[in-house]
């Protein structure tokens, strides 16, 4: 998977530690961090529905229900870029 290497430790990252009070450094980088969670929670499953938009087809993560709207994912991004 993914080799040990030494990463560097941003001041972002180590800010985002600090507010949230975690006491120990990471030992791995951001992409070997996602990359361990990802396998430990398995394949995600996805669902179709219609866009509310455009009407086009959205696959999304979670089981879409009738009362709320569901948007594709550039209707979604022109969406939230308007406000």
């Amino acid at each position: 998977m993914y080799e040990d290497k030494t990463f560097v430790f941003t001041a972002g990252e180590q800010e985002f530690y600090a507010e949230r009070g975690f006491q120990n450094e990471p030992q791995r980088c951001k992409a070997c961090r996602d990359a361990r969670k990802a396998a430990a929670r398995g394949p995600r499953e996805y669902f179709t529905a219609t866009c509310a938009a455009c009407g086009g087809e959205a696959k999304v993560p979670f089981e879409p229900k009738s009362d709320r709207p569901v948007y594709c994912s550039e209707c979604f991004a022109r969406m939230r870029g308007e406000n």
